[in-house]
């Protein structure tokens, strides 16, 4: 059975007791937070049922830096910027059943 989360405007396959790396999570290392579920799967078929699944904070982290050079030819124009993504490693505990 896997199912299908959705967490800052992307969506993740995942299975109970998945890690995972997703956008910055609000809350703190050990909190469990809910994150909506778009539907899932198993043997039997889709369910597209109103669903939840609970997820646990382990750890933030920033991701990788990305380098991001403008350059415009024969202007004397450049800019030279970086950034770094705020990320949050969680842990699915449960997927909700839907009752």
């Amino acid at each position: 059975m896997f199912a299908v989360v959705e967490s800052g405007g992307k969506q993740y396959r995942v299975r109970e007791g998945q890690e995972l790396v997703v956008d910055r999570l609000e809350g703190e290392v050990g909190d469990s937070v809910e994150l909506p579920v778009g539907f899932v799967a198993d043997d039997d078929g889709v369910d597209l049922g109103e669903r939840t699944a609970r997820v646990e904070i382990l750890e933030h982290l920033r991701g990788e830096k990305i380098h991001v050079y403008k350059y415009k030819p024969k202007k004397d124009s450049r800019k030279k910027t970086g950034h770094r993504q705020s990320l949050t490693r969680v842990r699915v505990l449960e997927v909700s059943d839907g009752s």
